[in-house]
């Protein structure tokens, strides 16, 4: 019997790391082990940042012309020397937007990297892009064939040199362009027409014209 009351005398006479003392020892513990993964993990990130490019893309649709006039209006608010080259942006006034025609559409790339457009929808319709060479001249009120669109860069005097260059649809970072479009179907006065922008990366724009009205 003595031997036993001995034994239980010296099992509750240990005492456990008080509660404070371990709750100190678990924050250092936790403390350290974020140390450690945050010094591997920001490693890990500056070299990623360092070898790959950002890939975010952010295009605004600002305005467009879809008015039944002569010469549209760019996004630089350049209006068309009518004396040089007479009634190149669009066809007659006044008979409505009708195929052949043409329509301007505002765009500013506000990313940070190039945006590569693959698809432009106008309408329900999708538009085939037409580079510089293939445009030849603003001669003879011929620069694009129906069903396709280029980007002009610079509307204040406009000539083919003021039409982009790259033998794809780019649009460089802080760039303001206009994407002409010349019209594949007729497009009703006042109709809500749908202009969706598809870049390679696959990033979708999606903006509303009203055909027969000019807006930014």
């Amino acid at each position: 019997m003595t031997k036993l009351q001995s034994k239980q005398n010296k099992l509750t006479s240990r005492r456990a790391v008080a509660p404070v003392i371990a709750t100190l020892l678990l924050v250092a513990i936790a403390v350290v082990g974020g140390s450690i993964v945050f010094v591997f993990s920001q490693g890990f990130f500056s070299s990623a940042q360092i070898s790959g490019a950002p890939t975010i893309e952010s295009l605004q649709i600002n305005g467009y012309d879809a008015t039944d006039v002569t010469n549209l209006q760019l996004h630089d608010g350049g209006l068309i020397d009518q004396q040089a080259i007479p009634t190149v942006l669009s066809g007659g006034a006044n008979d409505g937007l009708l195929t052949g025609e043409r329509v301007a559409i505002y765009v500013t790339n506000q990313g940070v990297s190039q945006a590569a457009l693959t698809e432009v929808r106008f309408a329900g319709s999708v538009y085939t892009y037409a580079t510089q060479g293939t445009l030849e001249t603003f001669d003879a009120d011929v620069v694009l064939l129906p069903n396709s669109f280029t980007i002009i860069e610079r509307g204040v005097a406009l000539d083919i040199a003021d039409v982009s260059q790259n033998p794809t649809a780019v649009i460089q970072p802080g760039q303001q362009a206009t994407l002409l479009l010349e019209l594949e179907q007729d497009v009703s006065f006042g109709r809500d027409a749908q202009i969706k922008l598809t870049t390679a990366n696959g990033a979708v724009f999606v903006g509303t014209v009203v055909a027969g009205q000019q807006s930014g």
